[in-house]
């Protein structure tokens, strides 16, 4: 199982620290104090355990049209005016605990700029979560502008970014995971877009499921 790049220390660490416990209690068998050595080991290695599954990256075939950037959830579609890319439609995704947390490009494209916006840590479903701790990617494409926003959460605080300034990408490609979380917003240029193939509730994944058909 390919495990996700910046995720290795985490099952590393958990994994050390299980084993430096397991080691104590095979030291100290016998002693009252041994099974306090015992609990902790087999909480990390469970530990161990969940890191790896929650930091699989698998391998994907990349689906047709404008893919979706994310695993998880379709929360919101909505209509607006951005700053970068004008008027268009935002895409929503949030992620749960057991999805695949990197995260992918729904188009081919050149990345103009990424910032890294400090912030608070709320639950990424909610209206307050605009003011969370965010990376914006702003990619240079054959339909124009588009915009990708990774939203920390409650439990992610950390967004790794894959990529940088200047990079050329295909659909697919991998561009940063979020760590224990959260939310990706999609922004696409509105008169450039045929048809929404995701509905609110649905359930998708990266770089596999369609998000959008471009105009011919």
């Amino acid at each position: 199982m390919k495990i996700a790049k910046g995720s290795s220390s985490w099952i590393a660490n958990s994994f050390v620290v299980a084993s430096a416990f397991l080691f104590l209690f095979i030291i100290f068998n016998g002693i009252e104090i041994s099974i306090i050595f015992l609990f902790i080991s087999v909480i990390f290695f469970l530990l161990t355990v969940f890191f790896i599954i929650f930091f699989r990256d698998p391998e994907r075939k990349v689906g047709k049209g404008i893919v979706i950037c994310a695993d998880g959830k379709i929360r919101e579609i909505t209509k607006l005016k951005d700053d970068d890319v004008g008027e268009c439609i935002q895409i929503s995704t949030f992620m749960n605990v057991y999805n695949v947390h990197v995260n992918r490009m729904s188009i081919d494209g050149e990345i103009k700029k990424i910032d890294h916006v400090s912030g608070l840590h709320l639950p990424a479903f909610k209206k307050e979560s605009e003011k969370n701790e965010r990376v914006i990617i702003l990619v240079d494409t054959e339909i124009g502008p588009v915009k990708i926003i990774q939203i920390a959460g409650t439990l992610a605080r950390r967004i790794v970014p894959y990529i940088k300034e200047g990079d050329k990408l295909k659909k697919g490609d991998r561009i940063g995971i979020i760590r224990l979380g959260s939310r990706v917003d999609v922004f696409l240029p509105i008169k450039k877009i045929k048809k929404i193939n995701v509905e609110v509730g649905d359930l998708v994944r990266a770089g596999v499921d369609t998000l959008a058909e471009i105009n011919d």
